[in-house]
């Protein structure tokens, strides 16, 4: 296996535990997502097809670079929705948006981009931490590994690096 294939595998991996591990937030914990939570996660979905892609094509120079640049685009717009939600999130208690509509609700009666600029104003809801992990919520962790994945995804495929290199 190549270092660009087993790279991007790991990407994948890593995708798809993030996301596993909100279902189980979700399921299990009982955590319901608000909306920016919904968008991050879509965020990191589009990561998990882009190192799925990269994996099975295993690209050559230039097709590398393209995953490349789709995967830095793909992790740069979720951690601006991550920043976004840490913005919310910290705002003082009388300047949080009041909650509004569903996603569902609103995916029915509004076109898209009314949609995400709604979302994107977030709401009530978005501010609620409910959940911390060494001191830091959701959407940080979030941050946290869509840079993460951001640059894995650049190492992976603007240059062909070989396995030995990144382990020294």
């Amino acid at each position: 296996m190549s270092s660009r294939r087993a790279l991007n595998a790991f990407g994948l991996a890593v995708c798809v535990g993030l996301l596993g591990y909100a279902w189980f937030a979700q399921v299990s914990l009982g955590l319901e997502p608000c909306p920016l939570c919904i968008f991050q996660r879509v965020g990191v979905a589009a990561c998990g097809v882009l190192f799925l892609l990269a994996t099975l094509q295993n690209p050559g120079r230039v097709g590398g670079a393209l995953y490349g640049a789709l995967l830095v685009l793909a992790a740069l717009l979720t951690a601006a929705v991550a920043i976004r939600h840490l913005w919310i999130q910290h705002l003082p208690e009388g300047a949080v948006p009041a909650c509004g509509a569903s996603l569902d609700y609103l995916l029915e009666v509004f076109p898209l981009t009314d949609v995400i600029r709604k979302v994107l104003t977030g709401s009530g809801e978005c501010a609620r931490v409910t959940w911390r992990f060494l001191g830091l919520s959701m959407p940080a962790w979030v941050l946290i590994a869509a840079l993460g994945l951001g640059g894995l995804g650049a190492a992976a495929n603007f240059r062909n690096p070989s396995l030995k290199q990144i382990a020294q």
